[in-house]
């Protein structure tokens, strides 16, 4: 269930900070929560599929920890990027 190609670019150039960032927190969790939110799809399909479980919640935690980084270094980033993703943070 990995990202494809054009869906990882399209949030890449949605969240990026500028021309050449490919990695800063607000593009990571951007695709974590992209993923996240097809991986529970799968498991409201799936609700044995316990391996994948628990990858979702390694990377819940995972974007917990760098919205909770994001948070201490920048909360006008934080706040920003809370709303565009549409999650509770």
């Amino acid at each position: 269930m990995p990202l494809n190609t054009e869906k990882k670019q399209e949030l890449i150039n949605a969240h990026q900070t500028h021309a050449t960032d490919t990695g800063s927190v607000e593009v990571q969790v951007a695709m974590l929560s992209e993923r996240i939110t097809q991986l529970t799809g799968h498991l409201q399909s799936n609700k044995h599929d316990y391996s994948s479980r628990q990858g979702l919640m390694k990377m819940l935690g995972r974007r917990k920890s760098l919205l909770g980084y994001l948070k201490s270094q920048s909360s006008d980033r934080y706040d920003t990027l809370i709303q565009k993703l549409g999650i509770r943070g």
